[in-house]
């Protein structure tokens, strides 16, 4: 089984639970420690702002007065001219979460931005260095796309960064509230970002509004399991691979760490969200290239181990 994002749960849980069908699983970008509390709400962010703070501090510096700011200048006659800087805010915080969790080669979207913000005229004001920042990583165009997830990240001469589409987008939405309940979340002064906790009670009414289903916090740990990972997957795990990207902010909720010699974590080094599966390019670095031959070597050593055990049961 070889799965990436959900796909990563689903490879890694089908593996456990059916072992006599699936002789073992890729779960690229696979977080299935981020229910029931497991894992910190605000790590997602967290790793969010890890990415641009690194990229650059007076970028990130940036960003973090960007919030006020909107809200100041939205709170004067005809400043915005939106609904409610509500909308810009969620169109912004789209396009950071996205400009990390896919800050993929040869375009590095969350270095273009900080290169757009840092690169602004001097005496620019916050908003228009993050108005660079757009322009850097998106054109300079009279009316920017907006795509269901609330905002395209796909930078300029880049055709193949994500865009992700309108099926995609609600289809999440409905897997979440209907069984992937993750409680992603930020508090006060832990991100770059303005507080958002998750709440629960707030979520449910979410979905049941949106979708009229209630969503089932506990399901996803009851029936796959989650709690003291490492000791479970040691007695009961074999044969799955568990990739992450440090800067990925879903890495947070994955296997981190080698659980025994055929349960295994592998990094990918200054990657983001599904980098080891997503279709080879002539400029990825070698160290990914790297990385998928040896996820291949493993998975051809399972199924030699598993046909040589065949054989000897057979004699």
């Amino acid at each position: 089984m070889v799965g990436a994002s959900y796909g990563g749960m689903l490879a890694s849980w089908f593996r456990l639970k059916y072992p006599h069908v699936a002789l073992g699983a890729l779960a690229s970008s696979a977080p299935i420690l981020y229910f029931n509390d497991i894992t910190p709400q605000n790590g997602y962010y967290s790793i969010v702002t890890k990415d641009f703070r690194e990229a650059s501090e007076s970028c990130y510096e940036t960003i973090r007065e960007s919030w006020s700011e909107i809200d100041r200048v939205a709170s004067e006659p005809n400043g915005l001219q939106l609904n409610n800087a509500y909308e810009l805010k969620y169109y912004s915080e789209a396009g950071y979460t996205m400009a990390a969790q896919f800050d993929n080669p040869p375009s590095y979207p969350v270095t273009m931005i900080c290169s757009g913000i840092d690169g602004a005229p001097e005496g620019s004001d916050v908003l228009s260095r993050i108005f660079a920042g757009v322009i850097a990583v998106r054109g300079n165009i009279s009316c920017y796309r907006i795509n269901a997830a609330g905002f395209s990240i796909q930078t300029v001469g880049d055709t193949n960064s994500p865009d992700l589409s309108v099926e995609t987008v609600e289809g999440w939405a409905w897997q979440r509230c209907s069984e992937m309940v993750m409680s992603i979340g930020r508090g006060e002064n832990d991100t770059m970002f303005p507080p958002a906790p998750f709440d629960l009670t707030t979520f449910i009414h979410y979905c049941t509004t949106s979708y009229g289903i209630s969503p089932r916090p506990h399901w996803v740990t009851t029936y796959y399991g989650g709690h003291d990972i490492e000791l479970i997957l040691s007695r009961f795990g074999s044969n799955i691979i568990f990739s992450n990207g440090p800067r990925d902010p879903y890495s947070i909720g994955g296997v981190l760490k080698n659980i025994s010699q055929t349960t295994v974590a592998i990094p990918t080094i200054n990657g983001s969200h599904c980098l080891d599966i997503v279709p080879a390019k002539s400029t990825d670095p070698e160290r990914l290239v790297m990385q998928r031959k040896a996820e291949v070597y493993i998975i051809e050593s399972w199924i030699s181990q598993y046909n040589a055990d065949l054989h000897a049961m057979k004699k």
